[in-house]
């Protein structure tokens, strides 16, 4: 239960003032009422439950103090009162019992509630644009998410369990006080509350400053572990562990500060609590002790008092913690429910409809792209793909061929101009759509950490094993596959690390087989492979190339001779483009690129 253990120490950039910090609270809670809604029925009888519960256990001490008094008196202990004790004991065992079922009815709700959210943000960050996920930090947004469903759990548990139910139960113990007793009893009872309440409140909002330094720290520290440990080999090449390490420890010290001002602070503030409540406790008994000296109150109603404050002592003394804990539940939900205000970048127009396949012909129009403003690009890029047909697109490092890919799949929009399919302005139809009618093999393959198997499927996992086993030949990996001790459930290892490049390949061409697009993309397809699987592997993408439209990227001429039409790029621009042949006709740009590549291989 220990939130207490997380950590902070920079200003960090959810600091806001305690106005806009209580708006954004109360934001957080009011977006988790439609999953408590979602159950009303089981909800209502929570909350009976709930009561009973409180009631009982308010009842309890007048049954205790009943016994008492029947006790004191000395005629009493020959008849002992039976019906009074089995009583207590029945009351006793009913608070219990229905603070019981109530958690186990409300289980589902909290469940439900952790399930719909964590399943919301997941979906969320999928359906941001690339941009996004170039930018964030995995271990960070992990840990948010972590944190903030956990949050979820203690925020709706302890809001309805402990905060009302324990207002409710002082304001029962405080009417029987006022109703029975001296109004003393119920105005120390309800000053106790307020000073503690305020005190409470004051020390909790000061102390939210170190917590939300220590969630800071602590998404960081792991953002750089999970970013040291992915990138390990490179640690390893240039000797840098120790490097690492401290670069780690760096963040963990800030880390330490905070956590140690969080702990110390949290010393005060529970040191403050006893105070005030030993002070309230005091004076409540000093009071009940006078009466019974008086002869206006019984030994019985003195024990009441006793064990009314005692009761009251442990909610609110745990209401303090909850109250923190609550805090702190709303600052690591907080970040998770900022990822869900992260706007979509690329989002499908109102009344977008399926993209309708005809022929499958790309269309790039006046195209003008930047990543940044202060850089385009893609400078006025027009170009045809006519159904069926091959274009590929050379040229040298940073030329924007890669980007042409990335528009077609709509990763990012169009500065100017049109990318169409079949007519369709690309931005009119549904990204669904638009993806599904595109396969791609990129130049750098990145698998799941799970079964070869798995990562071919990927491409249609609704394929029967026959269609991936299929895929898996045309792709010339089958046999490889099989000599494997597991075979196509071997695990390939973290992003595919346990395969070499060429293996990763062939997967990739095995997915992008398997999924049977319309439009095929081979960004750089054959560059992780040796000249003789390069071969085999060309042949096989010319087969199935054939009858697409199909867009390669390339770095190796040798693989678009045979291409419809060839484009060279030079600083965003098609500044060529024609046949193999043509293109060596004119002496330009290819010619050139075409003899120093002839040359390297000789």
């Amino acid at each position: 239960m220990h939130a207490e253990t997380y950590c902070d120490a920079q200003m960090n950039p959810y600091s806001t003032t305690p106005s806009a910090q209580t708006r954004a609270d109360w934001r957080v809670i009011r977006s988790l009422l439609p999953y408590l809604l979602e159950f009303k029925v089981r909800l209502v009888a929570v909350i009976v439950l709930l009561v009973l519960a409180k009631l009982a256990n308010v009842v309890v001490p007048l049954a205790l103090k009943a016994v008492v008094d029947a006790m004191s008196k000395p005629q009493a202990m020959l008849t002992i009162p039976v019906f009074l004790v089995v009583g207590y004991g029945v009351l006793r065992l009913l608070s219990t019992l229905f603070g019981e079922l109530r958690d186990a009815l409300f289980a589902k709700v909290t469940q439900r509630a952790i399930r719909r959210v964590a399943l919301q943000v997941f979906q969320h960050l999928h359906s941001l644009s690339l941009r996004f996920h170039l930018e964030r930090q995995t271990g960070g947004v992990s840990r948010d998410i972590e944190r903030g469903t956990r949050g979820i759990s203690f925020l709706l548990t302890f809001l309805l369990f402990n905060i009302l139910p324990t207002l409710l139960e002082i304001g029962l113990v405080a009417a029987i006080l006022f109703v029975k007793y001296n109004p003393w009893f119920a105005i120390i009872t309800f000053a106790t509350l307020v000073l503690y309440i305020a005190f409470t409140l004051a020390i909790t909002e000061w102390r939210m400053v170190f917590r939300r330094t220590m969630n800071d720290m602590d998404s960081k520290a792991n953002t750089r572990a999970i970013d040291s440990l992915i990138n390990y080999e490179t640690v390893k090449y240039f000797g840098n562990e120790r490097y690492e390490v401290e670069r780690y420890d760096e963040q963990m010290q800030r880390w330490e500060i905070s956590a140690v001002r969080n702990q110390t602070s949290l010393a005060t503030l529970n040191a403050g609590q006893s105070i005030i409540i030993a002070i309230g406790v005091t004076l409540l008994m000093l009071l009940a002790a006078d009466g019974v000296v008086k002869g206006t109150m019984t030994i019985g109603d003195l024990v009441l008092v006793n064990v009314y404050m005692l009761q009251l002592y442990m909610p609110l003394h745990f209401l303090g913690f909850v109250y923190r804990e609550i805090k702190n539940a709303l600052a690591d939900m907080e970040k998770m429910f900022r990822l869900l205000d992260v706007n979509k970048e690329i989002a499908d127009a109102p009344g977008a409809q399926p993209l309708k396949l005809e022929h499958a012909a790309v269309r790039f129009e006046n195209v003008r792209f930047s990543y940044d403003p202060a850089r385009e690009i893609l400078h006025d890029v027009s170009f045809d793909i006519p159904s069926g047909h091959t274009v590929a697109v050379v040229g040298a490092s940073g030329a924007g061929k890669s980007t042409l890919s990335r528009l077609l799949f709509r990763f990012y929009d169009v500065n100017a101009g049109v990318i169409s399919i079949d007519g369709q302005d690309i931005r009119s139809v549904t990204q669904t759509s638009l993806r599904a009618a595109i396969g791609i093999v990129p130049q750098d393959t990145v698998l799941f950490n799970d079964t070869i198997y798995y990562n071919i499927a990927y491409g249609r996992p609704e394929a029967t094993r026959d269609e991936v086993i299929a895929a898996a030949q045309s792709a010339h990996i089958h046999t490889f596959i099989e000599s494997l001790p597991q075979g196509y459930d071997s695990m390939v290892g973290e992003r595919g690390l346990k395969l070499s490049g060429g293996e990763k390949q062939r997967v990739a061409i095995a997915r992008a087989i398997l999924k049977n697009p319309a439009i095929l993309i081979f960004d750089e397809a054959t560059s992780a492979l040796d000249s003789k699987s390069e071969k085999a592997i060309q042949d096989e993408l010319r087969n199935i190339a054939q009858n697409r439209t199909t867009l390669v990227i390339a770095h190796r001429l040798s693989t678009v001779i045979d291409a419809h039409q060839i484009l060279v790029m030079d600083k965003g621009r098609i500044v060529e483009r024609g046949t193999h042949r043509n293109l060596l006709e004119i002496q330009g740009i290819y010619a050139q690129m075409w003899a120093l590549q002839l040359q390297e291989e000789h």
